[in-house]
């Protein structure tokens, strides 16, 4: 799944970018996906139809995670950067999740 906050022009594109074959990516959720308080646009995990208990979320940003925060690891913001590695430092942890 990609779970964005932004519209669903823009995750489209998004989706062309990061899986152009589309083999990678099954769904796409955007903003009309989330749940909209005060102006502020969060996802709410309960959307995705799948027990909590087995899902786990990467996101840069900390808006709305008190309702799911144990399903959440935070991470830095991409800033474009060819040679960031965050995610990939993730992949043992993500490894150990996915055995347990």
């Amino acid at each position: 799944f990609v779970y964005t906050t932004a519209k669903q022009d823009y995750a489209k594109k998004l989706l062309e970018v990061l899986d152009p074959k589309k083999k990678l990516i099954r769904h796409c959720l955007s903003q009309s996906d989330c749940v909209c308080s005060q102006g502020c646009y969060w996802k709410d995990l309960t959307r995705l139809g799948r027990d909590l208990a087995k899902t786990v979320a990467l996101d840069h940003t900390m808006q709305g995670f008190s309702a799911q925060a144990a399903n959440w690891i935070p991470v830095p913001r991409w800033s474009g950067d060819p040679q960031d590695e965050e995610l990939l430092r993730l992949i043992p942890a993500l490894v150990r999740l996915g055995q347990a």
